[in-house]
């Protein structure tokens, strides 16, 4: 028993070791909207040497807002068609469906309830926006009754209250979208290069420049993940999603 005991815990070490993230290199890039920003991180494992790439959207909720887009029919649209048609500064996809496209846990749209809120433990979260702020809340802590214009139930929680996520899948890579809200009005949509869920919350929880995340959300993965920013002179950074999708979440200006 005693070296049983011995060998459990030295896989414990072994694994802890293995996802000592630390963020080495930043390049920010200004838009046309105040208060938004496109910010490309690398992320290494000390232990390993793994590296992992991030695109985030970062903006202050003073000047911009979320919002849910929907494509229920066919022809579906990619994300940067939909991103310029809808106006909007930045956007990744959103959350999850069914074979049918059938929205997979609560969808909001334009006040508008498309789906229901669903108890599932891969859906541990609410994304939810309004004009006054965005936030990302436990199933537990959402209310029906608060009506934001814009919500979305997806999972699993990456980052709470700073910190990384214990018990997360450790095996397997894809490529990965999130949203996040950090201190005061910030808060963020991402893509992350192939990683597993727990090294994507190991990443998150370390310090992304001057961006502390407090809490994070996973969306929809694998080759559904997209991410689009429009640029200050117009022209966009684009990574197209592998697959159509149901609906996106997009950044638009108040």
């Amino acid at each position: 028993m005693r070296k049983l005991s011995a060998a459990f815990l030295f896989l414990l070490v072994a694994a802890s070791a293995r996802a000592e993230w630390k963020t080495i290199s930043i390049q920010n890039e200004p838009s046309a909207a105040r208060g938004l920003e496109h910010r490309y991180a690398v992320a290494e494992d000390s232990s390993t040497g793994q590296r992992a790439s991030l695109e985030l959207a970062i903006f202050s909720t003073k000047s911009c807002t979320l919002r849910m887009i929907d494509q229920p029919d066919e022809p579906r649209l990619d994300l940067s068609q939909v991103m310029r048609r809808e106006k909007c500064l930045a956007g990744v996809n959103g959350g999850y469906f069914d074979p049918d496209y059938r929205p997979i846990g609560l969808l909001i749209v334009d006040g508008k309830t498309i789906a229901p809120l669903q108890r599932a433990r891969l859906l541990s979260g609410v994304l939810a926006a309004s004009a006054a702020k965005v936030q990302i809340l436990r199933v537990s802590e959402f209310s029906p009754r608060s009506k934001p214009p814009a919500a979305v139930e997806c999972g699993p929680f990456l980052v709470d209250l700073g910190h990384r996520v214990a018990g997360l899948e450790a095996t397997r890579s894809a490529r990965r979208t999130f949203a996040a809200v950090g201190s005061g009005d910030r808060a963020a949509l991402g893509f992350c290069s192939d990683v597993s869920l727990a090294d994507l919350s190991g990443i998150l929880a370390n310090s992304l420049g001057d961006f502390k995340i407090q809490r994070a959300l996973n969306l929809d993965g694998g080759s559904s993940s997209a991410f689009w920013f429009k640029r200050k002179d117009g022209s966009a950074f684009s990574i197209s999603e592998q697959k159509s999708v149901r609906d996106f979440v997009g950044i638009a200006p108040k």
